[in-house]
This record gives structure tokens, sequence and C-alpha cells, in this order.
């Protein structure tokens, strides 16, 4: 039956953004139970890890993340494009006003990729310092944590390309390009809402202790 004159039929939810949250529901607590065992294993070799804390820089993890969070901010302009239907810029290349979904999406693969070269030299810089993965307790939860994360940011990345790639070959940017954008920030922004609690609990934290 059809709905009758001036009625509206029921709006029922898009499959990939409710399987995109169901499935990042998950995440939450694959990553709830990380933080489980990084603070209890901080609690119970407290001056381990004051001393391996206090070889991390602080600075250089700062403006890490400041790139990472900042890719959020571009990558919800690209979600707002979407939403609007714009797939690509529709004036200059400097024409902020005027990018499209490709534009927005672009810069944010250029940031998150910039992070995980940034958290590869930091491990480089680490080990030299003595901190491996097999090293201790704090070696083994921090390369584990942090690498299990950036292998998330890296999968972002990939969706990126694969949201670029698609509305590249389509000739006309519709509804279902919008809602794979959309269900790409959903992820991108829990990636990053992981990273500062991470960056709080490895790298802050000590300095409050």
């Amino acid at each position: 039956m059809s709905p009758a004159p001036g009625s509206h039929g029921i709006s029922r939810p898009n499959p990939t953004q409710v399987g995109t949250i169901v499935w990042l529901g998950s995440e939450v607590m694959f990553f709830a139970g990380l933080f489980a065992v990084f603070f209890t294993l901080r609690a119970n070799s407290p001056q381990l890890w004051a001393e391996q804390s206090s070889k991390l820089d602080i600075t250089y993890a700062a403006i890490n993340t400041t790139i990472l969070v900042l890719s959020s901010v571009t990558a919800q302009m690209g979600v707002r494009a979407a939403e609007r239907l714009q797939g690509r810029r529709t004036g200059g290349l400097f024409n902020l006003a005027k990018w499209g979904t490709v534009e927005w999406f672009f810069l944010s693969f250029a940031m998150g990729a910039t992070f995980v070269v940034g958290q590869i030299y930091e491990y480089g810089n680490l080990v030299t310092e003595h901190i491996g993965f097999q090293s201790d307790s704090f070696g083994s939860v921090f390369y584990f944590a942090t690498g299990f994360h950036g292998l998330h940011v890296t999968g972002g990345l990939i969706a990126f390309l694969l949201v670029i790639g698609r509305i590249f070959a389509v000739k006309r940017f519709t509804h279902k390009e919008a809602v794979s954008a959309i269900a790409i920030s959903y992820y991108w922004h829990f990636v990053d809402v992981v990273w500062i609690a991470l960056f709080f609990a490895v790298y802050v934290l000590p300095l409050l202790s």
C-alpha cells in the first residue's frame, strides 16, 4: 500500500552507517582492553614506567598528535562537501571554499600519512634509547598499543583512497558516494579520539604523576 498523500514514508537506517557504528563499537571494547592492560602494568611497575616514560619526546608527539587531530577537521570538511553532493572542486585549487570531498580527503590522507611516518621515526629514536618491543613490559605495551593504532590509521588511509577512487570513477556524485564518505569519517574520527586517549595515557599522565 502506498503512503497516503501528504504523509512521509518510514526512513530506514542506512546499512553502511549502521554497520560502521556497530563495528566501531567492537573496536572500542578492544582498545578498552588495551588501556586496562596498560594501566595494570603501570600500577605494578611504577618505577619502570617513570624511567622509560622520561625517554619519550612529548613535544614531538604533541606535534604529531596535532597533525592527526587536524586531519579530522579536514575530513569533516570533506563530509560537508559530500552532504551537498559536491564530489570535486568547482573553483581554483587554492579556493578552499570551492573544494569538494576529493580535495579535503586528499588533504586528510596526506596528514594521516605524515602521522604514520612520524610515528615510525619516533620508533627508530626509541630503539636507540633501548626501548624495544621485548625490552620490558613498558616497551611491549607501548609498541603494541601505538602500533595497533597505527595499523588502524593505515586502514583509514586506504579507505580514503578507495572513496576518492570511487568518486573519480562515477560520472555523478550521488547519495551513495556521500554515505561512503560519511561512514569513513566516522572511522577516522574514532581513530583520532583513540589516539588522543593514548597520547594522554602514554605521554601526558607521567608528567602529572
